[in-house]
């Protein structure tokens, strides 16, 4: 046992196990109809997982919740960056996190090991690190830096600090790397005390878009790939939707007996496939699960009632297999703690071929420049249909997910149809040139800056009005991000 599974066994030891849960956002659904629905059923989660949200709605939970613990689920640390740990925004973000972490007093902050800004550029959702050892380096690196700065400015009522968890993301149509994604995370939790999150549409993801599908069945991939990876760091496992993305043309691939695959992606608002399930109960009765805290429903942007049924399912198929316990009690620090001076940093020769992985990935993804390198070329790549996110999903992205933009800008895209002004061409628009990341990642906020940008390009004459409404568009987010409704029903 090397010193960071030692490190990361004291930490878990004094994270109770949570029981069942609901991974949540404080929006949507609305979250005081939800505790209500689910009450009236008597299907009470026994923890929450939270997204991230201003604090104040945050605070709001928080004393709605009751006796019900809360975790976190963070967004916008993006751990797969060479230059996280130099970037001051980086560092602002991570001290935000701990005051997040302070309000809902979580055992554990959750973030996908993924990225939603890529070498200047700015996405809707998750793209996948690149899978290789020096991204692994760079990853484990972060973990450490994120810790030590919780360990700093985060002590619970118990004396620990959160747990840092990595979540495996999802895969939306490829893969690229050069070694398997078991091994990625096998490396990172080598060098760092983290703990893991496996979800189980994600791993279907990888079955479906890492190319195994065309060697072996799904068993027989999972059972390879859960004794590959380091199941003894898994702290939490999500359940989740999957479904045909609504760009797509929902078309599937048949597998090596000759059934059919569908093209599903990872999607929050779907019903949960019963395959999920059967994987679920795959991944328990794996004998290196030695670690596992919490089980969890994701549910943001689902309807109340299904969530509803689902969890009452859920209830009754895994209520026996992780009781819940009682928060530890210490009056003094617990576990060990890592100091940021003392952490390893790494090689500048590593973090530059990652920057540059980096740059190539953004300009592929993107369809500036045909795969190239061995991460995109090598027996570790999967992209038969990268084409399908470059040319449906990522479109679909720019101009309809997190808004509609010609709902957005309704009197500004009139004028730009007046003018024979093509939507479409925000899309390449969109990536005519890397920015600096200066803020908090918003991707909704992103989206107006840049469109006043395009307008300004292609039809200057329109500056007022597109102004005009993008500043409608900030305050109504403004108002809409405000703290949950004060008639949110209290659980205990």
């Amino acid at each position: 046992m090397n010193v960071m599974d030692r490190a990361f066994r004291e930490r878990c030891a004094v994270v109770p196990a949570h029981g069942l849960g609901l991974s949540v956002d404080v929006y949507s659904p609305d979250l005081s109809s939800l505790l209500g629905s689910l009450q009236r059923r008597q299907v009470l989660p026994a923890y929450l997982e939270v997204f991230q949200a201003a604090p104040a709605a945050l605070a709001a939970v928080k004393q709605r919740a009751g006796d019900v613990p809360l975790t976190y689920h963070g967004e916008g640390i993006w751990l797969t960056r060479s230059d996280a740990i130099d970037d001051p925004v980086f560092s602002r973000d991570v001290s935000e996190v701990a005051g997040q972490l302070r309000i809902l007093n979580s055992a554990w902050s959750n973030h996908e090991c993924a990225t939603k800004q890529l070498a200047g550029y700015s996405f809707g959702t998750y793209l996948p690190p690149l899978y290789t050892p020096a991204g692994a380096d760079v990853v484990a690196a972060n973990a450490r830096y994120v810790q030590a700065r919780l360990d700093r400015e985060v002590v619970l009522p118990h004396g620990a600090s959160p747990l840092l968890l990595l979540e495996m993301p999802p895969l939306t149509y490829f893969s690229a790397g050069t070694i398997s994604i078991a091994e990625f995370f096998r490396c990172v939790t080598e060098q760092a005390p983290c703990g893991l999150v496996l979800d189980m549409g994600h791993l279907w993801t990888v079955y479906r878009y890492g190319g195994a599908w065309k060697r072996r069945g799904l068993a027989q991939f999972v059972g390879e790939f859960l004794d590959a990876f380091p199941l003894e760091r898994v702290i939490e496992m999500h359940v989740a939707g999957l479904a045909i993305h609504e760009s797509d043309s929902a078309e599937s691939m048949p597998d090596r007996k000759g059934h059919r695959l569908p093209a599903w992606t990872d999607a929050h608002m779907a019903p949960i496939p019963p395959v999920l399930f059967d994987l679920l109960d795959q991944v328990l009765d794996h004998p290196r699960l030695t670690a596992l805290k919490g089980l969890a429903l994701e549910v943001d942007t689902k309807p109340v009632d299904l969530i509803v049924e689902e969890f009452a399912i859920f209830q009754r198929r895994y209520g026996a297999v992780l009781p819940v316990q009682g928060a530890p009690v210490s009056t003094e620090r617990a576990g060990p703690q890592l100091r940021v001076a003392d952490l390893p940093m790494c090689e500048p020769a590593v973090r530059n071929e990652v920057q540059a992985g980096y740059d190539r990935y953004a300009r592929i993804v993107s369809g500036r420049m045909d795969p190239a390198g061995e991460e995109w070329t090598g027996p570790y790549a999967c992209l038969d249909e990268l084409d399908r996110y470059r040319s449906v999903y990522l479109p679909h992205e720019i101009l309809h997910w997190g808004g509609d933009v010609d709902a957005m800008f309704p009197a500004t895209c009139r004028e730009l149809a007046a003018r024979a002004v093509a939507l479409s061409r925000f899309v390449s628009f969109w990536f005519h040139a890397p920015r600096a990341i200066a803020g908090a990642y918003d991707f909704f906020l992103i989206k107006i800056e840049r469109f006043v940008e395009f307008v300004h390009d292609v039809a200057p004459e329109l500056d007022t009005v597109v102004s005009g409404e993008a500043e409608a568009l900030r305050r109504a987010y403004a108002a809409a991000n405000e703290p949950v409704a004060s008639t949110m029903q209290e659980v205990r």
